[in-house]
């Protein structure tokens, strides 16, 4: 699941290498993935109203439910 997210949102920002993604567990057993960006490159991962962040959320929950579990994605601006 990280490394489908860090492949999507490489190639969405000007600055690829500045991509970071922290990955935890919830107490209610829920993966939390932590997206970071450069502040320029947060519009490019959001999107127009959140569309994009929207279809990168919806490809996590279907990725995560084919193996039984819960994912969020959290952007941090």
């Amino acid at each position: 699941m990280k490394e489908f997210i860090e492949f999507i949102a490489k190639h969405l920002v000007d600055n690829p290498d500045s991509v970071e993604i922290e990955e935890s567990v919830s107490e209610d057993k829920k993966t939390v993935l932590s997206l970071k960006v450069k502040a320029d490159d947060v519009g490019k991962v959001i999107g127009k109203q959140g569309k994009t962040a929207q279809a990168m959320r919806t490809l996590l929950t279907a990725i995560a439910a084919k193996d039984g579990k819960r994912a969020i994605l959290e952007i941090i601006d």
